[in-house]
């Protein structure tokens, strides 16, 4: 069971996530309505109760020294995932394990090497140890924010989508929650295009559900939590977005 947390516990909670390494004691104080000395304890024994467990940096590899990072999805048996995560780490150009409460792909494992034959050796790393590399993939960008809920209360909550512009080409590409109740759902995406739903020059590129990454076609059916990447060479507009996200209202 976890611990007890409050509403001010939260809200520093949110504030570090956003960037803790520029976000002092003070600078929380006054956001939150306490004051400093406050802060400084209360962070300290959320550290102490093992609710903040580290400060990382987030590391751009590429733009560092032109390094690949790449994620392999694993699976082992459940009664050997911890003992595999932990001989996984040390493996060199292993950055991060994490165990997946599932059965088939419980494992993620991520790895930064230098070209592709360093990839290769990691992979033969992972599989020596036992673990099954069921698929990866190189990470072309990450993303980060705080959890919202724990964020200012008088503050309207973050929309569930995300866009990224110039990800292939002059393209736009929208990531975004499929909310129960929007007219797509239970709509295959031919169906869609027909009910003029989805322009024809809007593309559903992938769809991502309970941990597997779906190729779509015609005959795929949009479901409720269904994160979707949508692609456009024109532009994709609110009308669109509203296909997919219009039952969250």
């Amino acid at each position: 069971m976890g611990e007890r947390i409050d509403e001010t516990d939260e809200q520093i909670l949110y504030h570090l996530s956003q960037e803790a390494r520029h976000t002092s004691a003070p600078d929380i104080a006054e956001k939150v309505d306490v004051s400093a000395p406050t802060v400084r304890n209360r962070i300290r024994r959320l550290e102490e109760e093992g609710i903040i467990i580290g400060y990382p940096a987030h590391i751009n590899y590429e733009r560092a020294d032109g390094l690949l990072t790449n994620m392999f999805m694993c699976s082992t048996a459940a009664t050997d995932r911890q003992e595999l995560a932990q001989r996984a780490l040390e493996i060199p150009g292993v950055i991060n394990v994490r165990e997946i409460m599932s059965g088939k792909g419980n494992l993620r494992i991520k790895a930064v090497g230098t070209d592709t034959d360093d990839l290769t050796r990691i992979a033969q790393d992972i599989t020596a140890l036992g673990i099954e590399i069921d698929n990866e993939d190189l990470i072309h960008r990450e993303y980060f924010r705080p959890y919202a809920q724990f964020g200012p209360r008088d503050q309207e909550p973050i929309s569930p989508v995300t866009g990224v512009a110039g990800l292939a080409g002059d393209a736009d590409v929208i990531e975004v929650i499929v909310k129960g109740g929007a007219p797509i759902v239970g709509t295959t995406l031919k169906e869609a295009n027909e009910a003029d739903l989805i322009p024809s020059d809007v593309l559903v590129v992938r769809i991502d559900r309970n941990d597997q990454a779906i190729t779509p076609t015609g005959e795929t059916a949009i479901e409720q939590g269904d994160f979707v990447t949508i692609h456009s060479r024109s532009g994709i507009t609110e009308e669109t977005l509203e296909a997919f996200t219009e039952g969250q209202r």
